[in-house]
């Protein structure tokens, strides 16, 4: 079904950058190939600002009743009750929720016929302050763990925000709550390993210019942003799977926006073709990372027996 721009296209919705509504439902007509496999039978929660990022915006769980009856929705259960979400399935939906107002798309971390079973792990490493440098690095110690220690498997997007999202694909055996319990003890292990860099601590004045290693995106009906969402900042950045290489020459997490990444696709159009085919069960990690959680605690207990 093909979205027709409306007479309020030409309304400006990044004042500073003079982005418009059109420029904004034109981005997500033409971004559709390659966003919707990420938004694919996922609840969606739209982050809607109907009047630009100059006013402030909302975020919005439950399909609105004017919403048209092709709009696909899914009624989620919840404490207390449901949430009817969107599922966004094809550039349709997409342009009609553009024009509503949403520039940024999240997205949970399961999909709709196993939602307490995540197929994605995700650490959220955002800077103390300014110094991206800090979340490459953070970012690429945390690589090196998963990878060489625990085997997993490991991609990272700019958030267009200020970070990245380290994430690993897994198979859809393990509940959210073990899932959670592992990243949580992962980012544990490695505060306590490289405490002057890393910490768990969330208050921020309490993190001392470390990077805090967020975990906490990985729980029942949490959300992360969609690959290839606009962020409502200046300039319309927009979150960018990238490959490792990459990383190292990226200036910030809004490197790309909406006017340049489209050459970026056509230089490297899919760092994470092979995400799904690399996905893995947490059994051995889990194995592993007890190791390495037992010899750390035997570590102290021997040295303070000294």
């Amino acid at each position: 079904m093909k979205i027709v721009d409306n007479p309020y296209s030409d309304k400006i919705y990044f004042p500073l950058s003079g982005i418009t509504k059109g420029d904004l439902i034109r981005y997500y007509e033409e971004i559709a190939d390659y966003m919707l496999p990420y938004l694919q039978d996922r609840p969606l929660t739209m982050h809607r600002f109907p009047k630009g990022i100059a006013k402030e915006g909302f975020y919005q769980k439950n399909a609105s009743d004017y919403f048209p009856d092709w709009i696909k929705t899914k009624k989620i259960k919840k404490e207390g009750g449901w949430v009817n979400h969107v599922i966004c399935n094809n550039q349709a939906t997409l342009a009609y929720l553009a024009r509503q107002g949403t520039i940024t798309f999240h997205v949970t971390l399961s999909k709709t016929d196993k939602l307490n079973y995540p197929d994605k792990l995700i650490f959220d490493l955002d800077p103390s302050g300014k110094n991206f440098k800090s979340v490459v690095i953070g970012a690429q110690i945390l690589k090196r763990f998963l990878e060489e220690e625990l085997k997993l498997s490991t991609y990272v997007m700019l958030t267009g925000s200020n970070g990245v999202h380290l994430v690993v694909p897994l198979m859809r055996v393990r509940n959210f709550d073990e899932v959670r319990n592992f990243a949580k003890k992962v980012a544990g292990y490695l505060a306590g390993k490289y405490p002057e860099d890393f910490t768990i601590e969330m208050r921020k004045d309490q993190r001392k210019g470390r990077l805090f290693l967020d975990y906490l995106r990985n729980s029942y009906a949490q959300t992360a942003v969609c690959p290839f969402s606009v962020r409502a900042f200046e300039g319309a950045p927009v979150a960018v799977p990238i490959s490792w290489d990459e990383l190292a020459e990226i200036p910030n997490s809004r490197a790309y926006t909406i006017h340049t990444i489209f050459d970026r696709l056509k230089k490297n159009p899919d760092p994470w073709k092979n995400f799904h085919k690399k996905a893995k069960n947490l059994g051995n990690a889990k194995k592993k990372l007890e190791e390495f959680t037992t010899a750390n605690i035997d570590s102290d207990k021997n040295f303070k027996s000294i």
